[in-house]
């Protein structure tokens, strides 16, 4: 059977408006619209309910189209609908972190409708409709692209999380964390910033890199833009010494992974007054835990750490750095077995079963192809293994801390998993380098809604923006007579808005 709207009297003497089906005889109510006091008031949740039905939408979602008229002791309109609840939500954060700084709405509006749903600037207003938000013209959005170049809206953004990083109650920024990543583009020919570079995805299109610095709980700090052919290391310095100039911080501690490490990259941090975590690569483990164990015996204790002493840089700029090797049992179980499967590989090459080509573990003298028995046995010793490079003195910050502060290096990870495919950070549609810096200011803007709503909530973007979607704000006009019904909160909707309006 057809669902139905269905009248029932409370105990406090008010009507309940419901939306019922039944289902082999048995009464099921699909949604509860609401409690009437007046004949006003049940006209108006009269309509929200038959135009729903007449609508087929889904229980909890009111989309209600425009001018759906009813009859039931007066006649009642329904003027206007929308998710006024998910847009107040949005853009009373922008707000909060101080972004309206930058004084455009229109690129307020840019940044919350892509939390909503990320896709093109030309499919934004089709978006802001179907929540019942205004939408700019498709004019005024390119023109607020060109203000966000021109008027350099990332320096204020990125002030303002500063500000909010260090305000009181907020992580701080004493630790920072870095990470690279690429964007490809679908682009036949390279340009000033779309080059072919390096990709951990093996694509041979013209791509870009993006750095990005976040605090210690992954809320973004920074991002910077490089040309697609610029290696890891070459990154780190320009992102850094930006960063420092703009908030004069001169005591911080900077997490980077192994692409960062380079000895002038050490030294350029060093000499700026700056402490670094880095990741050691592990090409590095075998010789110096070889020379460790050599002089102390290997065993070790599941979770502990050796530290150790290695020279990095040429000439005058050699300096000594030290190293802590951190060991874990299930890591080495995993190195183990990865291990296993490279010299399986080696050993089919060494029998001549597959033919030669680089592989770890083969060694090759003249025409003599074999096992390479010493290395699979600095490998072995060394699995389990994960190092850290560190200017930071032992009496500062220990061996354990140094493992714990850059464990929180998957933060920015995730930040960035976040803004690629939760915000769809790729610039598809974009070609000129201005174009691509403003997309990407609005991604970070709402990359930085987005994880501090994650941070209070505890939920993804994705699902705040899913459960406060369905809470819709429909305005009716009942004999001249306006009134507002709105979707009742369910205990999701409720705890998210109690914890942002606490925060805020």
């Amino acid at each position: 059977m057809s669902p139905f709207v269905r009248k029932v009297k409370t105990s406090s003497g008010a009507t309940a408006v419901q939306i019922v089906e039944k289902i082999r005889g048995q009464r099921k109510i699909l949604e509860h619209i609401g409690s009437a006091h007046t004949e006003s008031e049940l006209a108006a949740l009269i309509a929200v309910a038959r135009g729903k039905i007449h609508a087929g939408q889904q229980p909890l979602d009111l989309g209600l189209e425009p001018e759906a008229q009813v009859r039931s002791g007066g006649e009642a309109v329904v003027r206007r609908h929308s998710s006024e609840l998910l847009w107040q939500t949005l853009t009373s954060t922008f707000n909060a972190l101080g972004f309206d700084a930058v004084a455009d709405e229109t690129f307020k509006t840019l940044v919350c409708a892509r939390l909503v749903e990320p896709t093109s600037k030309l499919d934004t207003p089709r978006v802001l409709d179907d929540i019942g938000v205004d939408a700019p013209h498709l004019s005024s959005i390119k023109r607020a692209l060109a203000r966000c170049v021109e008027r350099d809206y990332r320096t204020v953004l990125a002030t303002a999380c500063w500000e909010h990083v260090t305000a009181a109650g907020g992580p701080g920024a004493a630790l920072v964390l870095y990470d690279l990543t690429t964007l490809y583009f679908e682009a036949e020919k390279e340009d000033g910033l779309r080059k072919v570079g390096m990709s951990k995805e093996r694509r041979v299109d013209p791509q870009i890199t993006v750095g990005l610095l976040v605090a210690r709980d992954g809320f973004p700090l920074d991002i910077h833009v490089f040309e697609g052919n610029k290696a890891e290391t070459k990154t780190l310095i320009p992102v850094i010494t930006a960063f420092q100039q703009r908030h004069q911080v001169s005591d911080m501690v900077v997490v980077a992974d192994a692409g960062m490490l380079s000895a002038a990259n050490l030294n350029a941090l060093e000499d700026a007054g700056l402490s670094f975590i880095v990741a050691s690569r592990t090409s590095k483990a075998p010789k110096e835990l070889e020379d460790h164990f050599g002089r102390r015996g290997n065993a070790i204790d599941d979770g502990e750490v050796v530290e150790l002493t290695r020279p990095m840089g040429q000439g005058r700029d050699q300096r000594d750095r030290r190293v802590v090797w951190h060991y874990k049992w299930q890591r080495a179980q995993r190195d183990r077995r990865t291990l296993n499967a490279q010299i399986d590989r080696a050993q089919r090459v060494a029998d001549r079963a597959e033919p030669l080509k680089k592989q770890r573990f083969v060694k090759v003298t003249g025409q003599t192809v074999a096992l390479d028995e010493a290395a699979v046995e600095r490998a072995r010793q060394s699995a389990g293994y994960k190092g850290y490079v560190t200017n930071i003195d032992p009496k500062i910050m220990d061996g354990h801390a140094v493992v714990a502060a850059y464990h929180d290096l998957w933060k920015v990870e995730q930040s960035f998993r976040m803004a690629k495919s939760d915000l769809k950070a790729r610039p598809i549609f974009h070609r000129t380098r201005d174009s691509i810096e403003a997309h990407l200011t609005i991604v970070f803007a709402a990359l930085a809604i987005a994880r501090h709503l994650q941070n209070c909530t505890g939920m993804s973007i994705k699902k705040i923006v899913r459960i406060l979607r369905r809470i819709h704000t429909v305005v009716i006009d009942v004999d001249g007579h306006e009134l507002t019904a709105r979707t009742p909160l369910d205990d999701d909707a409720q705890a998210i808005t109690s914890v942002i309006s606490a925060g805020h």
